[in-house]
């Protein structure tokens, strides 16, 4: 996990940097020529650990390849209210794509984990966005997708302007309710599945659902304060998921 945290890391980190778009777009080239030496047999130095993982746990190209795919969205140009079909490629790429490639070292067998990975990836995605609606704006991001500004009756996808609307809310309980159907779906697959494979995500799944539900409750008027779940329930969610 550690492997693939790492790898996530410096994709997403190269996406995310100030430089000049090439020269993020050629940096993750380089990133997609390595996953392809790695499958041909060849190994770049610093890679070694990666490639054994990756033979130890028969972890799939595409995954890989699909995660440069999702960095490199947000490398070409800042994405700003997107559809919702391109929002939902946006998140299997991103999070779905790590969520495949965590569930065959977890264990799960081929069908629950690609299901388990298509529902808590995209809920763990858009719980995301919803938590990061300012920090984005800032940087010159909006994540909520055209269909639910057009619901909340804003117009326009100006970052700033959108975050300050006070219509976000509208916008944001449709996003909302969409994240909560997966989560139901992702749990309903884990509680299917032997607890050993599930622990990992399970833990996840409560801490990313219970920081959706605190957003609810504080609500979408600025001045909107970051919600953190605390200490003490992140040890009992983890301490929970670990003996039950």
């Amino acid at each position: 996990m550690f492997e693939i945290y790492s790898f996530c890391r410096d994709v997403d980190d190269i996406a995310d940097e100030d430089g000049p778009r090439p020269q993020r777009l050629a940096l993750l080239s380089e990133w997609r020529k390595n996953i392809d030496a790695v499958y041909s047999g060849y190994v770049p130095d610093g890679l070694e650990r990666l490639a054994k993982v990756i033979s130890r746990f028969g972890l799939q190209k595409d995954d890989f390849l699909a995660v440069i795919d999702g960095v490199e969205m947000d490398a070409r140009a800042d994405i700003r209210a997107p559809s919702l079909k391109e929002l939902d490629l946006y998140c299997d790429r991103v999070a779905c794509a790590v969520g495949r490639l965590s569930v065959r070292i977890f264990g799960m067998n081929e069908t629950d984990g690609k299901a388990l990975a298509h529902h808590l990836g995209r809920a763990l995605q858009l719980t995301n966005i919803l938590r990061d609606i300012d920090e984005d704006a800032a940087v010159g991001r909006l994540y909520l997708p055209k269909e639910a500004l057009e619901l909340a009756n804003i117009d326009g996808n100006d970052p700033i302007a959108v975050a300050s609307n006070p219509r976000i809310g509208a916008a944001c309980a449709f996003v909302v309710e969409r994240a909560r159907g997966h989560f139901t779906k992702a749990n309903e697959i884990m509680s299917g599945s032997p607890r050993r494979v599930v622990r990992a995500p399970k833990i996840m799944g409560a801490v990313y659902r219970q920081m959706l539900e605190d957003m609810v409750s504080r609500g979408w008027a600025l001045p909107r304060d970051r919600v953190h779940v605390n200490k003490p329930y992140l040890l009992w969610i983890a301490l929970r998921h670990a003996f039950v």
